[in-house]
């Protein structure tokens, strides 16, 4: 029953979180983001990014030196993208990173000289190559659009992420970014892409919580007590949960279901049906059904 409540929960909480969503998108823009490159800008990627120790000690702000403890905190110090620091583009580089680009064109001037716009894509549209799956991006407005949360939830999740793991996480976007680009040999191009970008924000939005939960939640399955399976639903775009069993762990997506509630991962599965869950891990096992007490 606990279960069956959970679920339910879950299902509301998504369809909460959607309507909010669509209703503060209808609402106009109160606080405007200040300038970038101004001493009021330094102050508010400072407060995002804490330079000093907690006790009034660090760089800077604005200072060479700030800006290269910046790019250390953000995981992109060296990298060979990172424009020069004394430019209007260092700012707008960096101004990507902590927030979706779309929120910080304080006005036009900026907004010519942006790497993204608030209708396109996060990345330089006239720097691509035609027929490519980012120049696919560039003229749909939809994928467009998912290009620019899936850049906010990235920031997010590297804002949560210890400054000696952001390399690896950086260097994963970085192969997600090759698998988006494989769709050029799909049949259907555009879906493919869509479904890469839902995945992937689904993805970071559960593995680094960045969305409401419920859970942890546990669970006995075969009806022995050493063999327990351990839930938490997120309420991310795609409702995701991950699983964990015997030390490994699963992450799950929400599969359209005639009765129940199914979620599939790579070689595992769960379906769970009047707050009972058959389970299945790993390729090939035999199913198991798992309850709460």
């Amino acid at each position: 029953m606990k279960l069956v409540l959970a679920v339910m929960t879950l299902t509301l909480l998504f369809l909460g979180c959607s309507t909010d969503n669509q209703e503060s998108s209808q609402l106009p823009e109160t606080t405007a983001a200040p300038q970038l490159c101004t001493a009021a800008w330094y102050d508010s990627v400072n407060a995002a990014v804490q330079t000093g120790d907690g006790q009034g000690h660090g760089p800077d702000v604005g200072s060479d030196e700030w800006k290269s403890v910046i790019e250390f905190r953000l995981g992109v110090r060296g990298d060979p993208d990172v424009p020069e620091r004394d430019t209007p583009a260092w700012c707008q580089y960096i101004q990507t990173l902590v927030e979706p680009p779309s929120a910080f064109i304080a006005n036009a001037s900026v907004a010519s000289s942006s790497q993204a716009s608030a209708t396109g894509p996060s990345f330089v549209c006239s720097e691509v190559t035609p027929g490519t799956i980012e120049a696919l991006i560039c003229i749909d407005t939809e994928l467009s659009a998912l290009d620019r949360k899936l850049a906010s939830v990235f920031a997010a999740a590297i804002a949560q992420t210890p400054v000696d793991e952001t390399a690896m996480l950086r260097a994963e976007q970085r192969g997600w970014i090759k698998g988006r680009d494989a769709c050029w040999q799909d049949t259907d191009r555009r879906s493919c892409v869509e479904s890469e970008y839902s995945r992937r924000i689904a993805e970071l939005q559960a593995t680094y919580q960045l969305v409401n939960k419920i859970g942890p939640l546990s669970m006995t399955c075969n009806t022995s007590p050493a063999s327990e399976l351990v839930v938490t639903f997120f309420a991310s775009e795609t409702p995701t949960m991950i699983a964990e069993y015997n030390d490994s762990h699963s992450l799950m997506y929400l599969q359209p279901s005639a009765s129940g509630t199914r979620y599939q991962g790579r070689n595992e599965s769960y379906w769970e049906h009047q707050g009972v869950a058959t389970v299945t891990w790993g390729y090939g096992t035999v199913e198991m059904q798992c309850s709460q007490e």
